[in-house]
């Protein structure tokens, strides 16, 4: 058996908080018995959206890509080449996936790129030799700093995920480029840091995230003291009709199918468990400035209703739409424009086939990571960019089938318990970057170790 502090529940981290009309904890008792919680960095928006005149443009508008041969990513370069009157490509980041880097860059033909893995350069040279003009090839972290912050980018979509994205989105913010956010660590670990960074600098931040691009939608036109709340929809992930019971028994191939969003292993898995909602609750606190007790998480099975907002007067605006995560990254990429779009590669949204619109409280024996995570924002600081860290590290674990479904949870709340006596409330870069690590070391170590004992299906407890 695991020693107690490892089998720790959410709840020892946050003391048995009382409760929210979602369920979500109201405030967080052990975390922060001995620290006072400071006001925070300010938000990239202050409770409302002010938009700027739209100035048009006789060419199209430069972007550097973090992370291209991903979701993200290839899902923006699809859109720079539907409309290449709108976007250009001139620099572009990526890990290990040489192949499709190679495609990318002979149909884009950027000035710069950026392989992580300096192990594929020469692959890569050989793949592109015939490519004209040549562009420019650098490696490492490094690489992607370049990338981010190249002289003729207006903005970075930075796709990088994990903590990974962080240093090349601060280069980018420094050199003053706009940030189309698809990076959740960005905020969620960095947020403390980057928050004042882009304002100095005079950068906006704009969200790529469905649910974040919504309510930055229909935030547009609030008057100062508009806002009362942030409503935040799930899809519930795939086992949202499933019994609490079933859990345990969770498969990884189970886990990564998602009944309404195409998306990677990680992500599904985190909308599976809601931990990506509990997430973009302490992200819809760093963006919009509103307090923890005000944003609240409803499922929404349909997946239509990407987010809304009530405002003072009590009315609820909402925006609406088929899940294509597509929308959101080019809203950011376009902002505050708008881009005609096709009907046949960007299908309406026809009311008559999504008739029925559902919506119900989430399940706190179901999903535990929401009162982790709003117990992790109320404690700020690097708590967030912990309990981030923690549950990528699980997550993966999980994946390789070193652990079960239900111990993603459970290692998640051990490691943020185990961080309350280290937490730093503002933290510096470095800071941010080395408890990002020493949680992933943290969680990792717990298994190796055998100080946590894994409570794995029968299917895979057998093959081991």
């Amino acid at each position: 058996m695991a020693p107690a502090a490892l089998r720790a529940s959410s709840s020892a981290l946050t003391g048995a908080p009382a409760r929210a009309r979602n369920g979500a904890p109201r405030r967080c008792v052990r975390v922060m018995a001995k620290q006072q919680q400071s006001a925070g960095p300010p938000p990239a928006w202050d409770r409302r959206v002010v938009v700027p005149e739209v100035q048009p443009r006789d060419t199209p508008k430069p972007f550097s890509v973090l992370g291209s041969t991903g979701s993200i990513g290839t899902q923006t370069l699809d859109i720079i080449a539907e409309h290449p009157d709108k976007f250009r490509l001139v620099a572009l980041a990526a890990g290990s996936n040489v192949a499709l880097l190679a495609e990318q860059v002979r149909q884009f033909k950027p000035k710069l790129v950026a392989i992580r893995d300096a192990g594929k350069v020469a692959e890569l040279r050989e793949l592109i030799k015939d490519v004209s003009p040549q562009p420019e090839i650098l490696v490492g972290d490094e690489g992607a700093v370049e990338v981010a912050r190249h002289p003729e980018c207006e903005a970075v979509v930075t796709g990088i995920v994990g903590c990974a994205g962080l240093l090349p989105t601060v280069a980018a913010i420094k050199a003053g480029k706009d940030i189309c956010l698809a990076n959740k660590e960005t905020l969620i670990a960095g947020g403390p840091f980057v928050l004042p960074l882009a304002a100095q600098h005079g950068v906006r931040i704009l969200p790529a995230d469905s649910e974040h691009s919504a309510i930055f939608q229909v935030m547009q036109g609030l008057p100062e003291g508009g806002l009362r709340r942030i409503i935040l929809t799930a899809s519930g992930g795939a086992f949202r009709d499933w019994p609490v019971e079933a859990l345990a028994d969770v498969t990884v191939e189970q886990a990564i199918t998602h009944p309404n969003w195409s998306m990677g292993k990680k992500i599904t898995i985190d909308s599976a468990t809601l931990m990506n909602k509990g997430l973009e609750v302490i992200e819809a606190h760093y963006l919009y400035g509103v307090s923890y007790d005000d944003i609240e998480i409803v499922i929404h099975p349909q997946s239509i209703v990407h987010s809304m907002i009530e405002t003072a007067d009590s009315s609820v605006l909402a925006q609406l739409g088929w899940p294509d995560m597509r929308l959101p990254i080019m809203y950011t990429m376009s902002w505050p424009e708008r881009v005609s779009t096709s009907e046949v590669t960007w299908p309406r949204l026809d009311f008559s086939k999504a008739s029925s619109l559902t919506f119900k409280a989430p399940d706190n024996a179901k999903y535990p990571s929401m009162e982790l995570a709003y117990a992790a924002g109320r404690a700020g600081g690097t708590m967030t960019g912990v309990l981030s860290a923690a549950n990528e590290q699980a997550v993966q674990m999980f994946i390789d089938h070193q652990v079960g479904y239900l111990d993603i949870m459970r290692l998640n709340a051990a490691c943020c318990e185990a961080h309350k006596a280290e937490l730093v409330a503002a933290p510096s870069l470095e800071e941010i970057v080395h408890y990002d690590a020493w949680a992933r070391r943290w969680v990792a170590e717990a298994v190796t170790s055998g100080r946590y004992a894994p409570r794995l299906p029968a299917a895979a407890a057998a093959a081991v």
